[in-house]
Order: C-alpha cells, then sequence, then structure tokens
C-alpha cells in the first residue's frame, strides 16, 4: 500500500541526500521513519573511541534535525538489535524495515538475526543495498574467477567500472502521528543520549565536525580548493601540511555518501586543465579505491579480523613487551617522528596516514609487538576508526596482509627528513624538545645531554639492531 510504514535502520549511513536504502524506502511510501540503535555488542566493546562515540552523536542528532525538516523522525533505541528493532516495528505496525548492507563480520551474523526476527513477525525486510560502497565487495573477480588479493590489479578493474550516481535526498515525508509516537515509547523509542551519558567522554575538538552539513562542506572546499586535490598527490605525504581531504570520519560514518565523494572527484578532473592536476585528482580516486579494496578483502575474508593473511606471521614470535608498548602509546620512545605521531593521536583522535605507517612499522619491526596491539590501540582513538581500513594498514605494515612486497621496514629517521624536513610537525607536538636542532630532531640523534630538563625519553631500542632481529625471524618463519 501506498501509506504503509517503512523503517529505515540507520547505521553507518547517518545522512538523508545519497543513501540507496533510504531512497528505495521513500520511494515505496512517504510514510518513512529513521530508527537507530545504540547496540551494546559495539558500544561495549574494548576497542571503542571516545572521540568516534562523540563524533557518531553529534551526527546523529543532526540527522535527527533531518527527519523533522523533511516532516519525519528518527527514533533511538538502545539494546539488541535482534530484538530492538523487531519489537518497535511490530509495535508501530510497520510493513516492512529497509538497512544498507555492511562487510563487516559483526554485521554480517546480526543482520540475519534481525530479518529472521522481522519475518517471524511477517514483517519484510529489504537490504540489498550496498551504499558504503562504489562496487559491492564481491563484483569484481580475476581472470581466474577469484577475488582480488593485490590492490594495482583490483585499482585497474575497479577504475573501468561505471559508478553509480547520487541517490535520490529523502524529503517531503510523513512521520508518526501523536498515538504512533506514544506506542513507538513504549516500545523503547529514547531521547537521544550524550556520548557521556554511555560512558565515553571527548572534550576536545575534532578534525572534522560531525553530521552531514559538515560533510559536505569539507567535501565541496578540498574539491573545489586548487591548492588540496589539485596539489594532493605531491602534498597528502607531509603532516605538517593540511593536504589530505579529513573525510575519513565522514566515510565511516556515512555522513557523506560515496556516490557523491565519487561525483565531486570526477567534476574536479573534468575541470582540470594540466597533466598534474588530473595526476592529483587520480591519486585521490586511487585512495577512494584502497578504501573499497580493503572493505572487498574483508568481506571475503573476514578471518582478517581476527589475524594474520600471510603464513609467516600466523605464529610470529613477538616480544611483545608491555613496557615499550606503554612508551609507544604515550609518545615516549625517543624517536621524535613516531612519539609526535602517538602525541598527535592521543590528543586530537586523528593521525596523519603516512605517520600511521610509520608508527605501526615501528611497533612491528622496531618494538616487535605483535600488530594487532597497534591495531586495537587505534580503534580506541581514532574518531575515524573503521574495521577494514585500520586492519588492512596495519597487516600491510606489519607484513602480515595482501602485499606482493611484504617486508617493509620503515626507517623513523629516513620517513622524518624525506616528510618532515623542517621538523615542522615535530615541533608541534613535541614542544619539551622544540628548541633543538633541526637535524636532531628529523635523525633522532640527540645527546642525552641535551635532554637533561626537558622529561623527553632517550631511544628505548634501536633501530639498526631490532629490524636486523626483525629479518631474521621473518625468514625463520618463512623457511618453517
Amino acid at each position: 500500500m501506498a501509506d504503509d510504514l517503512v523503517l529505515f535502520w540507520h547505521r553507518r549511513d547517518l545522512r538523508i541526500r545519497d543513501n540507496l536504502g533510504l531512497a528505495a524506502a521513500r520511494k515505496r511510501t512517504p510514510k518513512v521513519v529513521g530508527v537507530f540503535c545504540l547496540d551494546p555488542g559495539i558500544l561495549n566493546g574494548d576497542d571503542i573511541a571516545p572521540a568516534r562515540v562523540s563524533y557518531m552523536i553529534g551526527s546523529l542528532a543532526e540527522l535527527q534535525e533531518n527527519y523533522q525538516s523533511a516532516g519525519s523522525e528518527l527514533l533511538i533505541l538502545k539494546g539488541k538489535p535482534e530484538e530492538a528493532i523487531p519489537n518497535l516495528a511490530s509495535a508501530l505496525g510497520a510493513a516492512a524495515v529497509y538497512w544498507n548492507r555492511d562487510v563487516e563480520p559483526y554485521a554480517r551474523e546480526r543482520d540475519p538475526n534481525v530479518a529472521s526476527a522481522l519475518k517471524d513477525r511477517d514483517i519484510e525486510s529489504s537490504t540489498q543495498y550496498w551504499d558504503q560502497l562504489l562496487l559491492p565487495p564481491d563484483a569484481l573477480k580475476t581472470g581466474a574467477g577469484e577475488p582480488y588479493k593485490v590492490y594495482t590489479p583490483f585499482w585497474r578493474k575497479w577504475i573501468r567500472q561505471e559508478k553509480q550516481p547520487p541517490a535520490s535526498t529523502f524529503a517531503a515525508a510523513t512521520g508518526l502521528s501523536p498515538h504512533e509516537k506514544s506506542l513507538a515509547n513504549k516500545a523503547g523509542n529514547i531521547d537521544l543520549p550524550t556520548a557521556k551519558a554511555l560512558g565515553y567522554e571527548w572534550e576536545n575538538e575534532l578534525l572534522l565536525q560531525p553530521g552531514e552539513a559538515a560533510a559536505l562542506a569539507q567535501l565541496e572546499k578540498f574539491c573545489d580548493d586548487r591548492r588540496v586535490i589539485a596539489e594532493y598527490d605531491q602534498q597528502r605525504d607531509y603532516p605538517s601540511i593540511a593536504g589530505t581531504s579529513t573525510l575519513s570520519a565522514a566515510l565511516k560514518f556515512g555522513t557523506l555518501g560515496i556516490r557523491t565523494v565519487w561525483e565531486a572527484a570526477s567534476d574536479a578532473y573534468s575541470r582540470a586543465r594540466s597533466e598534474e592536476t588530473h595526476r592529483n585528482i587520480r591519486t585521490w580516486q586511487q585512495e577512494l579505491a584502497w578504501r573499497e579494496f580493503y572493505q572487498s578483502v574483508m568481506y571475503t575474508f573476514p578471518n582478517l579480523a581476527e589475524g594474520p593473511y600471510r603464513e609467516p606471521l600466523k605464529d610470529f614470535p613477538w616480544d611483545n613487551d608491555e613496557d615499550l608498548f606503554q612508551a609507544w602509546c604515550e609518545g615516549k620512545t625517543g624517536y621524535p617522528i613516531v612519539d609526535a605521531a602517538m602525541r598527535q593521536l592521543n590528543q586530537t583522535g586523528w593521525m596523519h596516514n603516512r605517520c600511521r605507517m610509520i608508527v605501526a612499522s615501528f611497533l612491528t619491526k622496531d618494538l616487535i609487538i605483535d600488530w594487532r596491539w597497534g591495531e586495537k590501540y587505534f580503534m580506541q582513538h581514532l574518531f575515524d576508526g573503521d574495521l577494514s581500513a585500520n586492519n588492512g594498514g596495519w597487516q600491510w605494515s606489519a607484513s602480515s596482509g595482501m602485499d606482493p612486497k611484504p617486508l617493509r621496514i620503515f626507517n623513523p629517521a629516513s620517513q622524518a627528513k624525506k616528510y618532515d624536513p623542517e621538523a615542522e610537525y615535530i615541533r608541534e607536538w613535541l614542544p619539551e624538545i622544540r628548541h633543538l636542532d633541526t637535524g636532531a630532531l628529523v635523525s633522532g640523534k640527540i645527546d642525552s645531554n641535551d635532554l637533561e630538563g626537558t622529561g623527553y625519553p632517550c631511544k628505548v631500542v634501536d633501530h639498526k639492531e631490532q629490524q636486523a632481529i626483525f629479518k631474521e625471524r621473518y625468514k625463520a618463519q618463512k623457511a618453517s
């Protein structure tokens, strides 16, 4: 019937524009009501970042306003979705519940249970929408019919595929009557809590403000500003320069639709008038493809969420020294570029991508600590923490992932010399030693006498010695 009530279950798609599942629900009926469930299976985990919860709550607050502007509402539930969603749908007499699909193992285990519980109550579920990706995660195969395990051939095929245009914006909907609102409240609808009320407090400013409006504004700024996307390839690796899109949290929570992002990048590419600008924009498009690659392999190989892909790292003899791990976490290793990056993470809930690779290599190859310790720490602090991207990045750095040249070891001094040559980034995050000579800060060769009174530590390990140890162990594991 045209006026059937349909619930749309938001998860990592906190927006009303360019939302495939929401657009499909609105096409079916004008009476579409949003719902978001505060899932204890996620919020009670030990890898949740306060900054990420703060961004989510802020985005939900704006989403509620957007629903109200359209004439409907976003309901908030708290509890197991397998119970809370069917209970609400049943209480309201909903004809169906729509939602977008997810690649992550937890969602793939949970969602069929929600659909089954709805079916038991004769309520339809419509869940075929791959909203978070430009292509479904299983869409591309090699010539042998296998899923891609290496990025470069994946990219070559991926870029040739036609991409969907943005979905229509949700608008002019019909919400609940006063009686239905009362039923919703009895079925568990609550006021949107604060992050603090959920047990997560974040008082620092976020790199990107929550919500759809801020994400759209940042996308427009990035793609229209000739100093950013037009110079992306040259500037993206320098942490002291604002040379990245800063849209990672918006893509993680879906406050920005990926088709909208691709359209903006493609429009920028078509407007470009030089090969250099084309190359810069193409590099950013390749980063979007990396995001899709990591989500595709997480979908195809869900065991990646638990452990290494490569055999030599499955039983690797890590040292796992807890004191060294704590020094890494606190930014007190004595390696300035590493410590600056960890301070940035701890204070802002974000870290520049080049620095993510540097500190991940240092943890695994210099401190010889299991990459999963670092992966979890990142998820406990990153406001843009995404399972697929974080896992993929850590496995790449640890030599355990899908990399055709897996044994990579970053030298902190070489990385700093190349990407922070004037020690601007180091000085920003390590104020206690900003007075030291630039060469010393970049190389990390700091005399202990120069550290007296600063509180900054001497090096906790020797890079040359540690990387030799790692190489020997890796070689032995490959031979075993």
